[in-house]
């Protein structure tokens, strides 16, 4: 099963649509709810409702979504009735299986209870599809529309001496390429706040568009990044590494301990992320998708992102 443990959480919402084809006496039973096993549109809405709840016990490789909304409608014709269901989580994956999935049981239900009144090669379910789908990739995207640049600054006593090698930095640096950064600097430096306040300095004047530190981030005697990096923002957002904390939350509890901030200098975007391999790539996993909207609409894009904004 696809593991999608680093996808940030969003609102979802799909919807999907089945038509039923019968004849007209049985669109009049349905108009009137009066068959023998009861009114077919409420017992089937019960089941299509039941039916998106469930839908990783019906479908195997479907992964358990906590379900907020699920609703299931109808629009009556001459000789058919169609089917529409709405399904809406806030969650890591999508709802398209949800929706298709009740909407389905939905006419598969009116079917049953409509097959006593008419001929087999009356009654058929047709036309089963997603009409329309909110949030994940399609609404919040990952990658730039094209290229800006960016720089990955590691600050390591022990990378930069070559006692270990580095994994976080170069996670973070192979992430921005494949979401369209280009070029994508790399340097690797102690923790020394000298130091790292002039490698970002060149970096804003050289115009970089997204600097992003990995290290320094802790409560250690050696860990200067925030302490540094913070006195130099003109702009703070603090709500990107806030964003990233929670989403470390939920996975390490130890998240709460890294002191990243967040912010522009000049016009270049600056994130200090943890020097852990895990706790950079949640960081970038949380805020990559803001990041790309602000870059592409905020100060360096020439628009006011305004507030939450428009997804992308």
């Amino acid at each position: 099963m696809k593991d999608v443990s680093q996808k940030p959480d969003s609102l979802r919402i799909a919807r999907a649509t089945a038509t039923l084809h019968a004849p007209a006496a049985c669109i009049d039973l349905l108009r009137s709810g009066e068959t023998e096993k009861g009114d077919p549109l409420k017992t089937a809405r019960v089941a299509g409702i039941l039916a998106a709840k469930r839908t990783d016990e019906l479908i195997p490789l479907c992964h358990p979504l906590p379900i907020h909304r699920a609703d299931v409608t109808y629009e009556l014709a001459a000789t058919s009735v169609r089917i529409v269901a709405e399904v809406q989580t806030i969650g890591p994956t999508g709802v398209e299986m949800e929706a298709l999935t009740a909407a389905s049981l939905a006419a598969l239900t009116i079917y049953d209870m409509l097959k006593p009144y008419a001929e087999p090669d009356e009654l058929h379910i047709q036309d089963c599809r997603l009409e329309r789908k909110v949030g994940g990739k399609s609404h919040y995207r990952r990658a730039l529309a094209s290229p800006r640049t960016a720089a990955v600054v590691v600050l390591s006593d022990t990378v930069a001496r070559g006692a270990k090698p580095d994994t976080a930095g170069v996670f973070v640096r192979d992430a921005l390429i494949d979401a369209h950064f280009a070029p994508v600097a790399y340097t690797v430096i102690g923790d020394d706040a000298t130091t790292l306040r002039d490698r970002v300095r060149a970096l804003v004047d050289e115009g970089t568009s997204l600097v992003i530190t990995v290290g320094g981030t802790g409560l250690g005697p050696r860990d200067i990044t925030v302490d540094t990096i913070r006195p130099m923002l003109d702009v703070d957002i603090p709500g990107i590494m806030e964003t990233a904390r929670a989403f470390g939350q939920q996975r390490m509890p130890y998240a709460m301990l890294s002191r990243g901030v967040a912010g522009y200098i000049g016009d270049t975007l600056v994130l200090t992320f943890p020097g852990s391999r895990g706790g950079a790539s949640e960081s970038l996993a949380a805020t990559l998708p803001g990041i790309v909207h602000l870059l592409e609409t905020g100060r360096a894009g020439g628009k006011h992102p305004g507030g939450y904004g428009e997804a992308n």
